[in-house]
C-alpha cells in the first residue's frame, strides 16, 4: 500500500521511499523527498508563479529520463496549474505554489525547470540566463573566467548577475530583469555572447554547433527563448551522484581552481544555507530588476 503523508493539511501519497536512485552514494528517493521537504524556504520563491517543466527520472538517472511539461496523469485537484502559451497552441502546465504540491512533485522524481517569466505575464522576461557549457576538455573552471567577464559586462548596463552551478559541467549566470519580451531578452543575450566570443576567441563560442565546441564554452543565450525553460536553483540533477543546481557566491567562481570546487551534492546544501543564505534572493526582488538595454 503507498503510503500517504499529510502536508499542511494535504494527504500526498508517497511511493518506493526506499528505492535507491544514486547507486554511486545509495541516495534514495526518501533522502530526495527529504531534501526537497527540507530545502523549500529557499527552493519555492524560485518556482512560485512559473510555470514547470519536470525532467523525471524514476529509476534513477541511469534508468528512463523524460521530460514532462503537461501536467501529469493524476495530479491532484489542489495542485495549481496555468494554460501557457506554446508555439503549437496554449498548454496546461504544473505550478508549484506551496509545499505539499513540492512534495508531490518530488515523489515524481524530477529535476525542476521554469521559463524566465512569470504565468501572469508570459510576454514580459523578469530574468536572464546565460548557460554556460564547457565542451571537453574545456570544464568548469573555464566556465568561471566567462561568468566572471559577464558579470562584468552585465554590470555596465546595471544588470546584477548571480552565478549558481548547472549541477552538471557548467555554469548559469542568472540576473533579474524587466522592460522586455522573450524576445528582447534572448536579442540582448545573444550580442552578449557574441562580444564574449569577441573578446576571449580562443575560449568562448556562441554558436550551438558541436564541431565549434571542443575546448571552448559554449554561451548559450537561446535559454531566454519563451519557450525554453532552465534548471530552477536548489533542484536536484540527474546525474550519476545527487548534485544540485546550487547558488555560489562570485568569491567561489573567482576562486575556483578544480571542478571539484564548484560540486555540492543535497547533503552540502543544509549547512551552505545556514552561513550564506539563498545567494539567489536576489533575483526575487522586484526593485533589483535592470531595465533591459
Amino acid at each position: 500500500m503507498t503510503p500517504i503523508t499529510e502536508v499542511e493539511g494535504r494527504r500526498v501519497a508517497l511511493s518506493n521511499l526506499e528505492k535507491v536512485l544514486y547507486p554511486a552514494t545509495g541516495f534514495t528517493k526518501a533522502e530526495l523527498v527529504h531534501y526537497y521537504a527540507t530545502s523549500a524556504d529557499v527552493l519555492l520563491p524560485h518556482l512560485r508563479d512559473r510555470a514547470v517543466s519536470f525532467l523525471r527520472y524514476p529509476d534513477g538517472p541511469e534508468g528512463q529520463r523524460f521530460f514532462t511539461k503537461n501536467v501529469p496523469p493524476g495530479t491532484p485537484e489542489w495542485v495549481t496549474t496555468a494554460e501557457v502559451p506554446r508555439s503549437q497552441g496554449p498548454a496546461r502546465m504544473v505550478v508549484v505554489q506551496d509545499l505539499p504540491s513540492l512534495v508531490w512533485a518530488a515523489n515524481l522524481v524530477t529535476e525542476f525547470h521554469t521559463h524566465q517569466w512569470l504565468v501572469q505575464a508570459p510576454d514580459e522576461a523578469d530574468r536572464l540566463v546565460f548557460d554556460l557549457d564547457p565542451g571537453a576538455p574545456a570544464h568548469i573552471v573555464h566556465c568561471c573566467e566567462v561568468a566572471l567577464w559577464l558579470c562584468e559586462r552585465l554590470a555596465r548596463d546595471g544588470i546584477t548577475a548571480h552565478p549558481k552551478t548547472a549541477g552538471s559541467k557548467g555554469l548559469h549566470v542568472l540576473a533579474a530583469v524587466r522592460g522586455g519580451s522573450p524576445d528582447r531578452a534572448s536579442e540582448y543575450a545573444k550580442a552578449l555572447a557574441v562580444e564574449a566570443e569577441r573578446a576571449m576567441p580562443r575560449l568562448v563560442v556562441h554558436r550551438m554547433t558541436r564541431s565549434l565546441r571542443p575546448g571552448k564554452v559554449f554561451v548559450d543565450w537561446s535559454q531566454n527563448a519563451a519557450r525554453k525553460t532552465t534548471a530552477t536553483p536548489y533542484t536536484l540533477r540527474a546525474r550519476r551522484t545527487p548534485l544540485v543546481s546550487a547558488p555560489v557566491t562570485w568569491e567561489e567562481v573567482a576562486d575556483c581552481r578544480t571542478p571539484a570546487q564548484l560540486e555540492f551534492q543535497a547533503q552540502d546544501m543544509a549547512p551552505r544555507l545556514r552561513s550564506l543564505g539563498d545567494l539567489m534572493a536576489g533575483l526575487l526582488d522586484p526593485e533589483a530588476a535592470a531595465p533591459l538595454p
